[in-house]
């Protein structure tokens, strides 16, 4: 098992911006798809976001228009930008495959960072 490592959360004011990373093993995000989750207090994790290894990009509604998830095969990276954040997308991000990969992505759960956004 080797642990994803998430990082760049942090406190910020409404309408403001971060960029959560993602450091991945090898090609795990090349041949796989790849997605960024978030969980609040209370609620169960949910996706926000899904790059497919082709390229392709999706999102929950309540996050389209502002996040914006992307990925550096050299440096096995896998990002979520995310702009005009609302009190709303407070919660713990996590990034790992892609739902459909199920259990296996047991594997693969990190830490998670901390994004809180104050009103």
């Amino acid at each position: 098992q080797v642990q994803l490592v998430e990082s760049g959360g942090g406190l910020v004011q409404a309408g403001g911006s971060l960029r959560l990373s993602c450091v991945a093993p090898g090609n795990l995000f090349r041949v796989n798809d790849a997605a960024w989750y978030r969980q609040a207090p209370g609620k169960q994790r949910e996706l926000v976001a899904l790059f497919t290894s082709g390229g392709i990009s999706n999102y929950v509604d309540s996050v389209k228009g502002r996040f914006i998830i992307s990925r550096d095969n050299a440096k096995n990276t896998l990002y979520l930008q995310m702009n005009s954040l609302k009190p709303e997308d407070t919660g713990l991000y996590y990034c790992n495959l892609d739902e459909r990969y199920g259990s296996i992505r047991d594997n693969y759960w990190g830490q998670g960072t901390q994004v809180t956004v104050s009103s």
